[in-house]
């Protein structure tokens, strides 16, 4: 049976790398070397953090949502590069996004300007070939997981076995997330966890002296653990990911408890057996009631305010600990195919307006994308930006801007 690698190396043929090179003005074998080691280094990458059942249960999302698709736009290079590029199919280019924002985050400026330096290429060019190795990359899991009928475990134990040998194909130099060691996973941990901390430290109007005690605590721990389990790195690993989560959540819960409690989390099943873990005051929880309740009518007045998505600062690129509560409403929505949601984004008042408007719309896209690229019928959704319109604070506090800058979405069919 062929290997992860062997799939994915299959489907860079010859015509393929001709028509990228040709499009970007680059050389065949700067445009091969590029494919290879975009793709290698996604699948590294999920293979290092094969542990996090979390990230593989959105892997297995997107690959549910693209199916097959992402094999044929990636076949499809052979005869147009803007094939590729997601012209025959927007929703593996969105999904290969998604996989790339998920595994690289902060990370894929760096990663690109490496793998640019590696092979010659202009770092717009990389760009451009790491976008399009993406949807191959999720051919490649899709068409294991179909083969092999996998869960999210299976696909998890598939990609440890395959780690050894895309570790070896990474050229030197290449730094990727997940494969730094036992300190760097649990850090990536640890940060997933001061990551969420901070999300809701910064709806807690009066808790602002807590969040940075209760990050350094989870820091603490984290390194403590390692201590304690540094004889095994699987061990250390498993724990430090438990307890950094449970830490977060708790830590979110204490934080927030001042200001806007999300309450605790529990566990609701959905009409289609889907299982979710929500916090009894989230946005998802808050949806669910209102679209079970029969008396609750359509508005234009009722909007819910997502509570746990981050953005890069003036930008419209969601961070990677998003993919929770998206992932939420994606189900939600596939639970209740008669629902549809317009999603509207929202900025403070500093700033120049018309970029402010801009960047709004290009927020409220990006998270209409990602539901898209998991699964959601993009006819059942659509998204529009209000800048600086409609504030629900005051503009003149820290805190006010804070509250305005928001994603928030409308039921507008149930």
């Amino acid at each position: 049976m062929s290997s992860l690698l062997d799939t994915l190396k299959s489907q860079i043929t010859p015509d393929m790398i001709q028509n990228i090179a040709t499009s970007l003005g680059e050389s065949g074998t700067g445009v091969q070397s590029a494919l290879t080691t975009s793709g290698v280094a996604m699948l590294a990458s999920l293979a290092g953090q094969a542990n996090n059942t979390s990230m593989l249960g959105q892997v297995m999302n997107l690959i549910k949502g693209v199916g097959t698709s992402a094999m044929g736009a990636a076949a499809g290079a052979g005869n147009s590069y803007t094939t590729a590029a997601g012209t025959a199919s927007s929703v593996a280019s969105q999904a290969g996004s998604s996989l790339i924002n998920m595994v690289f985050g902060g990370n894929t400026s760096s990663i690109t300007d490496k793998i640019a330096g590696m092979t010659g290429l202009r770092s717009s060019s990389a760009g451009s070939i790491l976008a399009s190795a993406a949807p191959m990359v999720l051919g490649a899991l899709a068409s294991k997981v179909s083969a092999g009928g996998l869960n999210t475990s299976g696909l998890g134990n598939l990609l440890s076995a395959e780690l050894p040998a895309l570790k070896g194909m990474l050229p030197a130099g290449l730094a990727i997330p997940g494969l730094s060691g036992l300190t760097s996973s649990v850090s990536n941990n640890v940060m997933h966890a001061r990551d969420t901390v901070r999300n809701e430290a910064a709806r807690a109007k009066p808790a602002g002296w807590l969040a940075p005690l209760v990050i350094a605590g989870i820091i603490l721990l984290g390194l403590i653990i390692w201590y304690f389990n540094r004889g095994s790195a699987s061990t250390a690993v498993n724990t430090a990911s438990n307890a950094a989560s449970s830490a977060a959540t708790t830590a979110a819960n204490a934080i927030s408890s001042a200001g806007q409690s999300l309450g605790a989390f529990f566990q609701t099943t959905l009409p289609d057996g889907v299982s979710l873990n929500i916090p009894q005051n989230g946005v998802e929880n808050r949806l669910l009631t209102f679209i079970k309740d029969p008396n609750a009518q359509v508005s234009s007045d009722t909007w819910f305010d997502f509570d746990r998505l981050l953005f890069d600062t003036n930008s419209a690129t969601l961070q990677p600990s998003s993919q929770e509560q998206l992932s939420n409403i994606a189900a939600i929505l596939k639970a209740y195919p008669n629902v549809k949601l317009r999603i509207g984004g929202y900025t403070d008042n500093q700033g120049d307006a018309a970029a402010n408007l801009k960047l709004s719309q290009d927020r409220a896209n990006n998270v209409m994308q990602q539901l898209v690229a998991m699964g959601v019928d993009p006819s059942r959704l659509d998204a529009k930006g209000y800048g600086e319109d409609h504030p629900v604070a005051d503009n003149t506090t820290d805190t006010g801007r804070a509250m305005n800058r928001r994603i928030s979405m409308r039921v507008t069919a149930k």
